[in-house]
């Protein structure tokens, strides 16, 4: 079982439930992937609100960036922590995805609600797909989407090792036509991951994975989706940009 999303590799659900403990549930799941949600979209209000009021951005999206990386390496490493920190990392990803929108959209008036109603619409596009059995998660799919998410990855580090020496992998992180199409395709290959996440939590629940299990797949879930956001807002600034 493969899923190139690092909160939920191979060996995530080898971990069973014992006799008499809850069991993991799709509909547990998605519950506590609402509530997760909820979270983000509580910290990244007040985050916002904090920016438009003339409040130093670049340090809550320093301060808030590294502490939701902490708890989130804590929660990969440790996913019986989950329920405790899985709603600790969307308030903290909420604070910077806040602070970033404002950033952003100060610049470019509605271009984070653009990218908000993307993100959702990404969303249930996948999930209908996959419950309908339109998008089916294969071995040759996963395969593909790993590699992918693999490479895509190598080349993010390699551009922010050499930016430590000035220098910049050309053309991906401009607004030409071939920093869009590099968005295009990262903006596909991060909706393409819900879809294993998806599966991943289908094989959860099949599985007999214990009831903690919950939080901390709902967890893997929420960081496709903040990546997706991302990657949409990226996007979205290029086509901006290209306007001026």
């Amino acid at each position: 079982m493969r899923t190139s999303n690092p909160a939920l590799n191979e060996s995530t659900f080898d971990t069973y439930a014992v006799a008499g403990e809850e069991r993991m549930t799709i509909r547990g799941t998605v519950n506590k992937s609402f509530i997760l949600i909820a979270l983000v979209f509580s910290t990244a209000l007040l985050s916002w609100d904090f920016m438009t009021a003339g409040g130093n951005g670049v340090i809550y999206v320093i301060a808030s960036a590294i502490l939701a990386l902490i708890v989130g390496l804590a929660t990969s490493f440790k996913p019986t922590w989950a329920p405790y920190t899985a709603p600790a990392y969307a308030l903290f990803e909420g604070v910077f995805l806040g602070a970033l929108s404002g950033f952003v959209d100060a610049m470019y008036p509605g271009i984070a609600i653009q990218a908000v109603l993307l993100t959702c619409g990404t969303f249930l596009c996948l999930l209908l797909a996959y419950r309908s059995g339109l998008i089916k998660a294969t071995e040759n799919f996963k395969l593909g989407i790993v590699a992918a998410t693999g490479a895509i990855g190598l080349i993010y580090l390699a551009s922010f090792v050499l930016g430590f020496f000035g220098i910049q992998i050309p053309y991906i992180h401009g607004n030409g036509i071939i920093g869009i199409i590099f968005s295009l395709v990262v903006v596909v290959i991060a909706a393409l991951n819900l879809v294993l996440d998806f599966d991943f939590i289908e094989q959860g629940e099949a599985k007999g994975a214990p009831k903690y299990m919950e939080w901390y797949a709902s967890y893997g879930l929420l960081v496709t989706l903040v990546w997706l956001y991302i990657e949409i807002l990226k996007l979205l600034l290029k086509l901006a940009s290209r306007r001026d």
